[in-house]
């Protein structure tokens, strides 16, 4: 299990205060496959998700550590080959377009084909096309059949674009490789496929050890450095700790041509104690282009499946142009936000989830299925019927930049009815937030219906300590108002006007302010800090 609050056992160093205003830590949100890229036209990074294997959201933030805002672009039809198990999208822009590469299916996926999406201007946000399915089969053609394709990225070399991406040798076979074809446009392939290289070479490879381990190749991902080119791709079980990445080397020649690439026979990256699964990378320059950054996911627990988080590490780049990413570093670190990363204090009055929005940049942390923002507000930890690889993880939303240590924040907080309600709350001078129960530093202070109570404690990274507790009438049939002021070392928590909470604590001192539940559902609204 990764170091976090979902490990009570962890009792690993553990540094004292508040994480400094330009670090951060890990992991910094939920998802699979991770795809990131710097914008052209604006100093900010683009996020790309799929979004519960029914939609794409691309998402921007101005720092690598914030995934951003859900923003669906494009929502799968109700049936019909494109209409399921949306994977591994990739957002590129060319000729002054942008477009998303992704797979999808009609529910089974041994039809997996490629699509992509054309943005119709050159918003990134804004509205797409839809092209497809690519022809990435056999024949002169690419469809004398058209085989199951995923991970599809985009290689530019010299004055030519080809396709990279993950298939079967043959419809049905479950036998994946990496391929490369031509691009004819950015939503047309130019010619036949080739195979790149085999998929067991080595026997780190393989998906299991011994004779029950089959080759996998997958994922591939294109660095460009110091005129040299490779492919990183995953390989082994995606669903087990032991996925890794290994990478091809482009010697020179013809891109097509599988002799002009060479397969080191050593991985390129792989999981530890603490951090593992790890893979599906992508690599992205800081904003000042003084960096590389390395974009992987990890497995929360040792068990078979996809339950997943997102990391950001820094990378170096070898004297001969080749990444060199070293080892993940486990969660709950304390790393250098990137170069050109500047947080600054927020400029109160803020108002968010109500009339009269500001405009405050905040991040969310936990499956990103388990947050809307709606009318009414915002819902934290609301499970959908048809939830993909879901995990509780005490979601949180947190503003991204740091709140004066003296201030006073208001919100409603709606159970929707629920008398067995847990947790929901305040977050406040708060610092360091990841994916996890307790994964971040500083204050909380909620309302547990199900016991009546107004609770506050603190977090230091990955254990929870209370602090105080009193007796509340809590209507769940009725929006609650709670309001917490900090004044120096004293905290004061007031439920629907009525005082519950005054005590002293002086462990941390700066931070952000944010909101939380733990197990339960809840929306937030009329959320409001001011002095």
């Amino acid at each position: 299990m990764p170091v976090d609050a979902g490990d009570p056992n962890w009792s690993g160093h553990q540094r004292v205060g508040s994480v400094p205003v330009d670090q951060f830590v890990n992991p910094i949100g939920e998802g699979a496959d991770p795809w990131v890229t710097r914008d052209p036209n604006q100093p900010r990074y683009l996020w790309c998700f799929s979004h519960g294997n029914r939609a794409i959201s691309i998402q921007a933030s101005d720092r690598l550590t914030s995934m951003g805002k859900p923003n669906i672009v494009w929502t799968a039809p109700q049936s019909g080959p494109y209409s399921r198990e949306i994977w591994a999208p990739e957002l590129h822009h060319l000729d002054g377009h942008w477009y998303v590469y992704f797979a999808a299916s009609d529910g089974q996926n041994r039809n997996h084909l490629t699509y992509v999406l054309k943005s119709k201007d050159q918003d990134p946000l804004g509205e797409y096309e839809l092209f497809g399915p690519l022809a990435t089969g056999d024949g002169q053609d690419g469809a004398s059949p058209n085989v199951w394709a995923i991970d599809m990225t985009v290689l530019t070399h010299g004055e030519k674009r080809y396709a990279v991406w993950s298939g079967w040798d043959a419809p049905g076979t479950d036998r994946q490789y990496l391929y490369i074809a031509p691009l004819a446009s950015p939503t047309e392939l130019g010619g036949p496929r080739v195979r790149l290289c085999d998929n067991d070479d080595y026997r780190w490879e393989l998906t299991e050890p011994g004779q029950s381990g089959r080759g996998l190749n997958e994922g591939p991902q294109v660095f460009q450095s110091k005129n040299k080119t490779s492919i990183v791709y995953s390989c082994g079980a995606s669903w087990l700790p032991t996925y890794k990445l290994g990478i091809l080397e482009f010697t020179g020649g013809d891109p097509l041509d599988p002799a002009s690439w060479t397969k080191r026979d050593q991985p390129l990256f792989e999981g530890t104690r603490d951090v593992y699964g790890v893979g599906h990378s992508c690599f992205v320059p800081s904003l000042d282009d003084r960096q590389w950054w390395h974009v992987f996911h990890a497995k929360r627990d040792r068990n078979p499946g996809w339950r997943r988080a997102v990391y950001v590490q820094p990378m170096k780049v070898g004297r001969r142009g080749f990444p060199f990413l070293e080892s993940p570093i486990r969660a709950g670190e304390w790393l250098d936000r990137p170069s050109g990363e500047k947080p600054q204090e927020l400029v109160l009055p803020i108002r968010l989830f109500g009339d009269d929005a500001g405009d405050a940049t905040w991040s969310f942390f936990g499956h990103h299925q388990l947050i809307e923002v709606g009318p009414e507000g915002l819902h934290l930890g609301r499970v959908p019927r048809d939830p993909i690889n879901d995990y509780r993880s005490g979601e949180k939303v947190v503003l991204d930049d740091p709140c004066p240590a003296d201030c006073v924040a208001d919100v409603m907080i709606d159970f929707q009815g629920e008398a067995n309600a847990r947790d929901a709350g305040v977050l406040f001078r708060c610092s360091g937030p990841a994916v996890g129960f307790d994964a971040q530093r500083g204050y909380f202070a909620g309302l547990i219906p199900k016991t009546g109570l107004v609770i506050v404690g603190k977090m230091n990274g990955s254990a929870w300590t209370e602090l105080a507790r009193a007796s509340t009438q809590i209507d769940v049939a009725q929006p609650q108002a709670l309001r917490v002021q900090m004044k120096g070392n004293q905290i004061t928590v007031t439920h629907n006007g009525r005082q519950c909470v005054s005590l002293l604590d002086e462990t941390y001192r700066s931070g952000s302010v944010g909101l939380r539940v733990v197990d339960t559902h809840a929306v937030f609204s009329d959320f409001t800090v001011s002095h």
